[in-house]
This record gives structure tokens, C-alpha cells and sequence, in this order.
């Protein structure tokens, strides 16, 4: 793959030119801006096959090769930790090398991370295939390539195309749980990921011919930059992309705004992926709920989060950014002080309530948090949101072990839902210490 890069690059290059040419005709009255997005939500929604996957193929692979459920998350583990550890190094990367060359690179990676497991027979291999192949492809392709996309591209809207790039994930799974759950009991456990190597796949030419670094390559400005603005200008770099990721974080952790967004994205994390995604089926099922209706509740969180997290997009345009989270995470503390007197062996009208509201709430912190990044640390604001969000990733993984171990020792979850929603607001205060300090885009 690696020797044929340099003729993809090169054949971009000469190409370039008559394809934006192409592009422009087709949307004369429409920004190119539009066009980026939308690329850029197709290539999400592609990336989002494999997060399908895991789910749904732990008890088949457990059953045909014996291995240990503990064994396979192992890798779910793995791909979890560098799905957020990565991003800040990526966005970095699309700096050096450019979007199309990092994003089709990323998706590459996850085609080869699960169609390889067809052909494993060792647990280790599922280990490289899942943790580490798709955990950088994965995170090359996080949150990190929304900010760096609605950075480069636009000026009006930014928070509302934050918004619907950040749903696109849910989107996707939303798209391919199905499918993967239906193929897997027809077919078994290789056909599903094949499928998702497809999908990433098919998406990659899609990406090198209609993906822009930024406006100014193709002479134009960012969408809304007024006239004589830097907004959409290239940026030249120089020197290694790890070198300026860590410089970044350097520069960033000088300043109490980035503690306080690493901090509230660190509960973020803990109180939706670690505690809700991970447990809330078992906590249910504990309660007398059967376990397919509590799968199905949690399936819905997924619906409510795609409308939630646009519509925080487009009030990120709107509204202070700190007071959006102040009340997201407010609110999402509430809820989860509150649920341990919903769960019940029924899904009753006030734990619907719940889902509807939480899912709503879900990752609607995204928008606001890209926003404060940006106007904090400049055009190191993707790179710096690249940490912020690893914190996140982080603090999932902390509350996914934590809720366990308490669950084990006290046999329930009160005390992990009642200590989570101390977390959320201690995040919304810290949300409401962070200050404006507006960049001029």
C-alpha cells in the first residue's frame, strides 16, 4: 500500500485542479464549504461501520474460538484507549500531510483491521486487528477531524456543522447495528466484518477526490470570513507532527481553560461511554428488566442523540458556549441522581422520559467544547481539542472499571450514579469558570 502512495499523492496533484473545477460547476451557488462537509460526513458515517461491529460479535467469536469475554473486550479496550490517545497526533498530521492523505490512510487501516480477522486463529491477532489497527484508524478519524474540517471551512455555522459531523457517528451505527446484528445470525461473525471493510473502503476514493484542505488551495475563503480576513488561509508547518502535538499540549496546559475543559470532557466521558454505554443494560437487568428491552432502550439513546447534537450545534452559534454546558452537564447530573428510582422490571413512561432526555443530552457537549477550543488556542485549537477530547476517553475508561468494581462489592449502581452526578456538576462549575478570550477567525 505504502509504495503506491507516492502516485495517489502525485495524481492528486496534477488532478486537483480539474476536479475543484468540476465541483464548482455542480454547486456554482453553493459554498465549496457545503461539499467538504458533506464528504466529510459520508467518510464518518463509513468510518462508524466497524463501532458496529464489537457489540454485536463478542458471544460469537467467545463461542467459536473459546476465548474469554475478558480477552475480547481486551481489544475493545485497546481500540477505546487510542480511539482518543491518537486524535491530538492526527490532527497534527492532517496539518503536515494533509485531510485526504491521513483520512484515507485511517480508513485503510480500519478495512485491514477487520477484514484481517477473517483469517485469525490466536487471540493476539484479534488484539492487533481490533486494538491497535481500527484503534488508530478510529481515532485518526475522532473528534479531532470535525474541529480541524469545521476550523478550516467555516465561520458562519461552525457550531451547527460541528453539530451534524459529530452526529454522523451515531448516524453510522445507527445505520450498521442492524445490518451487522441481521448479517451475523444469517452468516456468521466474518461475513459483518467484511462488511465494515467494505464500507471503509468504498469511501476512500470518495475522499481523495472531492476532500480540500483548505479554501484558499482552490481560491476562496472561508464560509462567512468577511472580506480581507485570514479565515480558510493555508497554514504551513514544519517539523514532526508528534512534536507539534506535544507542543500544543505544552502551550495549553499553561492556561486554566484547558484543565477545565479536559476536566468536564473527563466526566463527559465517565458519565455517557464509561457508565451509561457500558452498564446501564446490566443496572437495568438487575432492576428485573429483561435484557432485550434494556438493549432496546439504550438503542434509542443513539436515535435522540443525533437530533440532540445538532441542535446544540446550532445554538453553539447562538448562545455562549460556557452557559450551553453549565446546562447540559447540570442537567445530566440531575438525571442521573434520579434514575436509580426509575430502573424497574418494565419500561415505564418515566424511564422513556430518561432515555429521551439523555439521549438528547448525549454529545451535544461536543459543539460547545470545539467552540471554546477554537477561540482559546487559535488555529491549535483542533490539536488542543485532540487532548480534551483523549480526557474524555479516559474518564470512560476509569468510570467503565470503577461502576464495575462497585457494583461487585455493594451488588448495585446507586452509589455510581449518585457519585456521577456529583461529577457532572462539578463539571458545570467548571464550565462556568472558563473565561472568553475570542480569536479572530
Amino acid at each position: 500500500m505504502l509504495s503506491f502512495w507516492p502516485l495517489v499523492c502525485g495524481w492528486d496533484r496534477r488532478q486537483s485542479v480539474r476536479v475543484t473545477q468540476i465541483v464548482e460547476k455542480k454547486t456554482a451557488r453553493v459554498h465549496l464549504a457545503w461539499a467538504v462537509a458533506a464528504v466529510g460526513f459520508v467518510t464518518l458515517i463509513g468510518a462508524a461501520g466497524f463501532r458496529s461491529v464489537p457489540g454485536v460479535l463478542l458471544d460469537p467469536l467467545h463461542d467459536e474460538f473459546g476465548w474469554s469475554h475478558a480477552t475480547i473486550s481486551a481489544s475493545v479496550s485497546i481500540n477505546l484507549l487510542l480511539y482518543g490517545l491518537i486524535s491530538p497526533f492526527a490532527a497534527a498530521l492532517m496539518d503536515r500531510l494533509g485531510l485526504r492523505q491521513v483520512v484515507s490512510g485511517a480508513l485503510v487501516l480500519i478495512a485491514l483491521g477487520s477484514g484481517l480477522t477473517v483469517f485469525m486463529t490466536s487471540s493476539w491477532q484479534l488484539l492487533l486487528c481490533w486494538g491497535l489497527l481500527v484503534g488508530v484508524g478510529t481515532g485518526s478519524m475522532s473528534m479531532t477531524f470535525v474541529a480541524t474540517i469545521t476550523g478550516r471551512w467555516f465561520v458562519h455555522r461552525r457550531g451547527l456543522v460541528t453539530g451534524i459531523l459529530t452526529a454522523a457517528g451515531a448516524t453510522g451505527q445507527l445505520i450498521f447495528l442492524p445490518l451487522i446484528a441481521n448479517l451475523a445470525s444469517a452468516y456468521g461473525w466474518r461475513v459483518p466484518a467484511l462488511v465494515a471493510a467494505g464500507t471503509a473502503l468504498a469511501v476512500v476514493p470518495l475522499v481523495l477526490l472531492f476532500l480540500r484542505d483548505y479554501p484558499s488551495d482552490v481560491g476562496l475563503r472561508a464560509y462567512g470570513a468577511p472580506e480581507g480576513s485570514t479565515a480558510g488561509q493555508r497554514v504551513e508547518t514544519t517539523g514532526s507532527s508528534a512534536l507539534r502535538a506535544l507542543t500544543a499540549l505544552r502551550s495549553a496546559m499553561r492556561r486554566p481553560a484547558f484543565w477545565m475543559l479536559a476536566g468536564g470532557f473527563a466526566i463527559c466521558g465517565a458519565s455517557t461511554n464509561g457508565l451509561i454505554g457500558t452498564h446501564f443494560v446490566t443496572a437495568a437487568h438487575d432492576h428485573g428488566m429483561p435484557v432485550t428491552t434494556a438493549a432496546s432502550l439504550l438503542a434509542l439513546v443513539g436515535v435522540f442523540d443525533v437530533g440532540g447534537t445538532i441542535v446544540s450545534g446550532w445554538l453553539t452559534d447562538r448562545w455562549d458556549p460556557r452557559y450551553l454546558l453549565i446546562g447540559y452537564y447540570s442537567l445530566r447530573g440531575l438525571s442521573l441522581l434520579v434514575l436509580p428510582s426509575l430502573l424497574g422490571p418494565s419500561a415505564q413512561p418515566s424511564i422513556w422520559v430518561f432515555i429521551i432526555f439523555y439521549g438528547l443530552d448525549w454529545v451535544a457537549t461536543v459543539p460547545p467544547t470545539v467552540a471554546l477550543c477554537r477561540e482559546w488556542f487559535g488555529v491549535d485549537g483542533p490539536i488542543v481539542f485532540g487532548w480534551v477530547f483523549a480526557s474524555h476517553q479516559i474518564g470512560a475508561a476509569v468510570a467503565a472499571t470503577g461502576a464495575g468494581a462497585i457494583r461487585d462489592v455493594q451488588g448495585s449502581y446507586n452509589l455510581a450514579w449518585y457519585l456521577a452526578g456529583g461529577l457532572c456538576a462539578a463539571a458545570a462549575l467548571m464550565s462556568a469558570s472558563i473565561g472568553r478570550r475570542l480569536v479572530t477567525a
